[in-house]
């Protein structure tokens, strides 16, 4: 099942890229601009084919995105059916015309998993805030507790708790409590500190009994004073709640899209901030401060190994996390390309905006230099942060 829900996340993750460059290329038709080729990946070209139309589809050997050719795409082309000869507000519609498709297709899958089953992700404990609900429409449809993160030693490590488990029962032999919250958990094993209990749990659909020691309260109290805090069973809970809306959704929808806005923009100065702390440390041979920087920095980032993983990790959480994990996709793909960065749809507004603003002309080397001098600088740090997380996966 894991395998078939990855396979489907990522066949709906390159359906993001075609749903952004179609935007395009249905912007730049309505507004008559011709497209000359319409590509998956970036080239070089591994497959085309020719349409009636003129317009070549392609398929690329790099898999880091898609692309519209359009006809004339400099900003300076002057022949019918180009894009240059169209006016500034076809040029603006064009080139926010994906974000747009991408903003559409989020809400709407996030409008959808509202009515059907929305996990709940964003917590007081995590982001600082708790994910945005109407609480007078929003009813808790599933809920279970799995192992998370298994500390190393442990009495649950050494039952041999795996991190997907779902802990469905704690019993001693007189005393039996049902787990259904982290904190249904945490009194259990508080209670029964010390005690030989029977974890029930179910493990890819299959249950399973295990005979675990837990630690004891001295156990635990002495360890918190030692700086190496230890708990009776030795894991972090990750609590998985799935909730569901009527009415509110496309409210919870546009709830969440503005807390992942927000969220987003805080990462990306936190990015930035590192990247700063780790330029400064190395000039200034501050070893602590860059690798603080560093460490900042790539925390806040990831490039497709990571969202391989991510997919691969939503796919054992099943189809709600995994088109919960695309709608966020959609909507970062949209946040990201609407910033004035060069080389991407809000850096190609920005800088026709800029020229048409100091009103001089701007040429096509000029704007081949500054979007390809950007592409460049971002292929760069996509390779980085490829590397960055091929070690943190892997």
């Amino acid at each position: 099942m894991q395998i078939f829900l990855f396979i489907l996340g990522f066949i709906l993750f390159v359906s993001l890229v075609l749903i952004h460059e179609y935007g395009h290329y249905l912007a730049a038709r309505r507004n008559g601009v011709k497209a000359e080729e319409f590509g998956l990946g970036f080239p070089p070209r591994a497959l085309g084919k020719k349409l009636k139309s003129g317009m070549i589809l392609s398929l690329n050997w790099l898999p880091l995105g898609g692309f519209v050719r359009l006809k004339g795409e400099h900003d300076s082309a002057s022949g019918k059916g180009s894009f240059g000869a169209a006016s500034l507000g076809a040029k603006s519609k064009i080139m926010l015309a994906g974000v747009t498709m991408n903003l559409l297709a989020g809400l709407l899958l996030l409008t959808i998993l509202a009515v059907v089953g929305m996990p709940k992700l964003l917590t007081k404990a995590n982001v600082g805030q708790e994910q945005f609900t109407v609480a007078s429409d929003t009813r808790i449809s599933h809920q279970e507790v799995r192992a998370g993160f298994i500390t190393a030693g442990s009495p649950a490590k050494q039952a041999g708790l795996d991190n997907m488990d779902i802990i469905k029962r704690i019993s001693t032999g007189q005393q039996s409590r049902d787990i259904k919250t982290a904190a249904n958990l945490r009194e259990a094993t508080s209670a029964f500190a010390g005690q030989t209990v029977a974890l029930e749990l179910e493990r890819r659909g299959k249950p399973q009994t295990k005979t675990i020691s837990l630690l004891s309260r001295e156990e635990v109290e002495s360890s918190r004073k030692s700086g190496n805090p230890k708990g009776y069973l030795g894991i972090v809970p990750n609590e998985i709640i799935i909730q569901k809306s009527t009415w509110s959704a496309p409210i919870v929808a546009l709830g969440f899209t503005k807390q992942l806005v927000e969220l987003t923009f805080k990462g990306l100065g936190q990015a930035l901030g590192g990247l700063g702390s780790t330029i400064a440390g190395a000039v200034t041979g501050n070893t602590e401060a860059r690798q603080n920087g560093q460490t900042q920095a790539t925390e806040q980032v990831g490039g497709p190994v990571a969202i391989m993983a991510v997919l691969w990790g939503g796919g054992d959480l099943g189809i709600y996390f995994m088109l919960m994990v695309i709608a966020i996709l959609s909507l970062t793909l949209a946040i990201i390309n609407v910033l004035p960065i060069p080389a991407l749809d809000g850096g190609r507004l920005f800088v026709t905006l800029f020229y048409r603003l100091i009103k001089r002309p701007l040429t096509r080397a000029t704007e081949q230099r500054i979007h390809g001098t950007g592409m460049t600088v971002l292929l760069a740090l996509i390779a980085l942060i490829t590397i960055v997380d091929v070690k943190r996966f892997f």
